[in-house]
């Protein structure tokens, strides 16, 4: 099979090194025959990790959508409006697509699902969610006999390792982002990473996928890790605990579920608090399997690339299963307001609240603040006690 590969940073550069480096081993476990007859790329005359056949460079991308002979394109610009733009014209020259790109898929899935249907062609999006870990086909193959009800994780590696260097080195949220940008973990603009929006671009497509509906991405409740400092570190240390940033969904009924992203504080008997660094981990609940785990590098070239190869492969070979990876557009998944639900939480209040006006009882005094444990109390009346508050910050606990 013939492909074109639109986007060389990091993901694309990696993609096309492992179909350069790796061409017989995947035909000889596969009998995939993968050529790609162009890579496309704005600046082709940079240095490349690797050597290649550079005849295949080129500028332009129409030239890729344009070709009979090439039927599959991978989609790695990223972004959402060029990109889009790009597998819709894909699809309607009757050419599959693979892409990691999870923003364009929690937004747009739908509409591009449709589209791929209507022409008969495969769209494809494991690198997407999870980067090297494979999850989105044991969720659609692998678990087809379950009903998936839950799926909770670390989803972010950049979140992962800044919250992991404020435990471990007692450093504070700038501290600890500015070590991870000097790593190259970090974008210029980490606001995606640390506000948890790229996590919730993952777990609304696997909710998407697992509960066999659509979920509108502008309807979830996310939140990032930016108010998490050292005397929030400190207390969940001293509860034997961890800070984590959560991406969870829960499935309530057929058509309704509760879907957050949430820094929480989280039991360190709990394997996702053992989960550090860039590394992620997702945890899956199926009501044959019961909990299933799957962990490793959530992103990186070469993981991400291993993933979208994987894709590539299984058009090439057609053994997948189509039409299961695609929403359903005909479902809408209603979103539960968990900010309207009882559970536990952690309540760091500046010591300006009037604590005798409230029902809560103080677990310790650091500063200038009071550390509250609450339970069996819904965040929203949290927040009514706290509303005249000058500082305050709430965290979901897990046991």
């Amino acid at each position: 099979m013939k492909i074109g590969i639109i986007g060389l940073g990091t993901v694309g550069e990696g993609v096309l090194k492992v179909l350069t480096k790796e061409k017989h081993s995947i035909f000889e476990k596969s009998q995939a025959d993968i050529e790609v007859k162009y890579a496309c790329d704005l600046n082709i005359t940079r240095d490349f990790s690797f050597e290649f056949d550079k005849s295949i460079l080129i500028d332009d991308y129409k030239k890729i959508l344009e070709d009979s002979e090439i039927k599959l394109v991978v989609e790695l610009i990223g972004g959402e409006t060029l990109a889009k733009d790009i597998i819709i014209q894909a699809f309607k020259s009757k050419k599959s697509v693979v892409t990691a790109n999870k923003a364009l898929i929690a937004k747009h899935g739908v509409e591009l699902f449709q589209i791929a249907k209507e022409n008969g062609v495969s769209f494809l999006f494991e690198a997407a969610v999870g980067g090297g870990i494979p999850i989105v086909t044991p969720l659609m193959e692998s678990l087809v006999a379950n009903t998936v009800t839950e799926i909770k994780g670390i989803m972010n590696g950049t979140s992962n390792y800044i919250l992991t260097k404020m435990k471990e080195e007692n450093l504070s949220f700038d501290e600890a982002l500015s070590i991870a940008s000097a790593k190259g973990y970090a974008e210029a603009d980490p606001t995606y990473d640390v506000d948890g929006i790229d996590a919730g671009h993952k777990i609304n497509i696997l909710a998407s996928l697992a509960y066999g509906g659509s979920i509108k991405f502008k309807d979830m409740q996310i939140s990032g890790i930016r108010e998490i400092n050292t005397l929030d570190i400190f207390s969940a240390n001293q509860l034997n605990s961890t800070i984590k940033l959560i991406a969870s969904s829960k499935l309530v009924s057929d058509d309704s579920a509760q879907i957050s992203v949430e820094p929480v504080i989280i039991s360190n008997n709990e394997i996702l608090a053992k989960v550090d660094d860039v590394y992620n981990a997702i945890e899956t609940i199926g009501s044959y399997t019961g909990r299933t785990l799957f962990y490793g590098k959530g992103a990186g070239m070469d993981p991400t690339a291993s993933a979208v190869v994987a894709d590539i492969v299984k058009i090439a070979t057609r053994n997948h299963i189509e039409s299961d990876y695609f929403f359903n557009s005909t479902k809408i998944i209603n979103i539960i307001d968990s900010n309207a639900v009882k559970d536990n939480y952690y309540i760091r209040v500046s010591n300006d609240f009037n604590i005798e006006k409230s029902p809560f009882e103080i677990y310790n005094k650091i500063d200038n603040f009071f550390i509250i444990l609450a339970e069996n109390i819904s965040r929203n009346e949290i927040n009514e006690y706290l509303k005249d508050a000058q500082e305050k910050l709430v965290l979901k606990i897990i046991k």
